[in-house]
């Protein structure tokens, strides 16, 4: 009796009564019908208790089988009328087979009844569904608009998906309509009640259908190729679109609704997440004094948080930037009151500076990310440039061996290999620097390469959107120039990786993925920013600049590199330079730098860095001898 009652109070009970009530409908309406426009009589066979019975169970069965009864009314669609066409015909042909068993094989009697009651019956079940449907949609739309509800479809159907429709109930504000997902497992099933409607292209059609404010992806784990597929059909239907963070910002934290943002570029062009060693990680920084030179950059200021993290004995950062100082500071006082934590205001290219800081704080590991690295800029800076990237490395490297430091680590740039430019072989004069000092050095000097970084202070990213947001027009350089991207948080966590890696001497290359092209991240800013590329913003070419290159290069093609036991990071293995002759060329290019004497530098620089002739730069100069090694 108990089973008899959980079955009537089951909610599909009703649902189920309902349809079989129209079955028994649609099967005398079906004999009156044929019985009052022929001269067939269907008394001996379709009115009978027992044929009502076989009636009666065939079809119920095939309704069931069919999976009409995992949908709900409130959501019927166009797949719940596919499957009650399907049940009526098979079923109308299961129950012609078996009564034509029973009772003979009367064409004559069947043929009509086999035509008019699948048609009857897909009517009366098919009907009262949209009726519904239709009515509470009304309803619903006309509640939400005096609530201010927003019509929610969620893209992924998975458990962040399960996990963010159950946050949007409890905070209220939103109907979820149902779920997108590209599992064709899922088609046809629910989620907590609300049905997986389709896959994700389907969204302009089902979010048109459903009257849909907004699309929430809800897919943690998507690849860059996967947001942009799924990006692009959300701009497509004209829905406000958002997303939840990603795996790599989630991290452990639970899905929250107050996790939902708008997609940004770093969505469609970050990598998938990186697989970090953090066990060896946390064994090279864990209770060792950290020292981040420039720590109030775009990469400097990522290392102090991600170090902060795994709770170093101290932490202390240097910046001449007093307003980029007070930001981390202000930063990390907050957010981690149990560190330990020194800012100085500072210029590495001050001895004085420098020796006070790692002198009186004794480092144990230095990352070295204070750099000028603005390319236009420097392109007519070159006394500044080299003021700052190669003689504050020297600065910084020399005070770190003089003091012990354990490990330096020059954080350095993609433009140092092949340079066309004024900051690519500053830069690659520092990593000649470096690497011979590790040669002559107890402490462990780790060169780390990598390419640009998005939304990075300076980079094309800010610039572009702030062109979009003054209406335009962006501008690019060339149509085809390309370049390398990835994004801070990955930039910083691989550089710490390779700082655990690698033993001295190293320069390690981060592997970057595909180069972006920057038409294409022009084009899907604007898209993003809710406009039109060449209809609302326009994207104008202005040509090369002095010193820029259409594609730049990880490896010089006479640097061997190899794998290393990270699949991220690369060792390259670059041509070794002269020392005596590099330390000869530093000192006078120093008095050179002292004298303001910009005809010298641009001689030395030449010299150290000899494929920067290759660019044209300083064409009238004399010939120079390189400084290295050959062989």
């Amino acid at each position: 009796m108990k089973r008899i009652i959980n079955i009537i109070s089951h909610p599909r009970a009703t649902v189920i009564i309902h349809d079989l009530s129209m079955v028994v409908v649609a099967w005398f309406a079906t004999g009156w019908t044929i019985e009052n426009t022929s001269a067939i009589s269907l008394s001996n066979s379709s009115s009978t208790l027992t044929g009502l019975l076989v009636v009666m169970l065939l079809q119920g069965s095939v309704l069931w089988t069919t999976g009409l009864y995992k949908g709900l009314w409130r959501f019927a669609s166009f797949q719940d009328l596919w499957n009650i066409a399907r049940a009526t015909a098979f079923g109308t042909v299961a129950i012609m087979a078996v009564l034509a068993l029973v009772q003979g094989p009367v064409v004559t009697q069947w043929l009509p009844a086999a035509l008019i009651y699948p048609a009857l019956l897909f009517v009366l079940l098919g009907l009262p569904r949209m009726c519904y449907r239709f009515w509470k949609d009304s309803r619903l739309l006309v509640a939400t608009s005096d609530k201010g509800f927003k019509r929610v479809l969620i893209l992924g159907a998975g458990r962040s998906g399960a996990m963010l429709e159950r946050e949007l109930r409890r905070r209220g504000g939103f109907d979820v309509v149902g779920f997108l997902d590209d599992d064709k497992r899922l088609r046809g099933s629910q989620v907590h009640g609300v049905p997986v409607l389709g896959p994700i292209d389907q969204l302009p059609r089902i979010g048109l259908g459903y009257q849909t404010d907004l699309a929430i992806i809800a897919m943690p784990s998507a690849s860059n190729q996967q947001m942009q597929r799924i990006v692009e059909i959300c701009e497509l239907s004209e829905i406000e679109f958002r997303t939840l963070p990603t795996l790599q910002d989630l991290g452990s934290q639970a899905t929250n609704i107050g996790d939902l943002k708008r997609v940004v570029i770093d969505d469609l062009l970050g990598r998938d997440p990186v697989s970090l060693e953090w066990e060896s990680i946390r064994e090279g920084l864990v209770g060792k004094r950290v020292m981040i030179t420039g720590g109030g950059g775009s990469i400097g200021s990522e290392l102090c948080r991600q170090i902060a993290r795994l709770n170093p004995v101290e932490l202390i950062v240097i910046d001449h930037s007093e307003y980029s100082l007070y930001r981390i500071d202000h930063e990390l006082r907050s957010e981690y009151h149990d560190l330990i934590f020194y800012s100085v205001l500072g210029d590495i290219c001050d001895p004085a500076t420098v020796e006070k800081v790692i002198g009186e704080y004794k480092p144990d590991v230095v990352f070295h990310a204070a750099a000028y690295k603005h390319l236009p800029i420097l392109q007519t800076q070159i006394r500044e440039a080299f003021r700052n990237n190669v003689f504050g490395t020297m600065r910084v490297a020399e005070a770190a061996e003089r003091h012990g430091v354990g490990t330096f680590v020059l954080i350095s740039t993609d433009k140092a290999v092949n340079p066309a430019n004024i900051m690519g072989a500053t830069k690659r004069v520092a990593e000649m620097y470096c690497q011979n000092m590790n040669a002559r050095s107890r402490t462990r000097f780790i060169t780390v390469r990598f390419g640009n970084v998005l939304n990075s202070n300076g980079s094309v990213v800010p610039l572009f959107q702030e062109q979009i947001a003054k209406g335009g027009p962006v501008t690019v350089t060339h149509p085809e120039i390309s370049r390398y991207f990835m994004t801070i948080s990955e930039a910083s966590q691989l550089i710490m990786q390779a700082a655990v890696l690698g033993s001295g001497g190293e320069i390690y290359v981060l592997d970057m993925g595909e180069p972006v092209n920057i038409t294409y991240l022009a084009e899907h800013l604007i898209r993003l920013a809710g406009k039109e590329p060449g209809r609302d913003i326009e994207i104008i070419y202005t040509g090369l600049r002095p010193g820029e290159k259409l594609f730049e290069q990880l490896f010089h093609e006479l640097e061997p590199y190899e794998q290393t036991s990270h699949e991220k990071i690369f060792l390259a293995h670059p041509r070794e330079a002269n020392w005596d002759e590099l330390r000869a060329e530093l000192r006078t290019s120093e008095l050179a730098v002292r004298r303001y004497d910009t005809k010298h530098l641009q001689h030395a620089l030449l010299r150290l860095v000899p494929e920067l002739a290759k660019s044209g730069f300083n064409t009238k100069s004399s010939k120079v001898t390189p400084i290295y090694r050959s062989g």
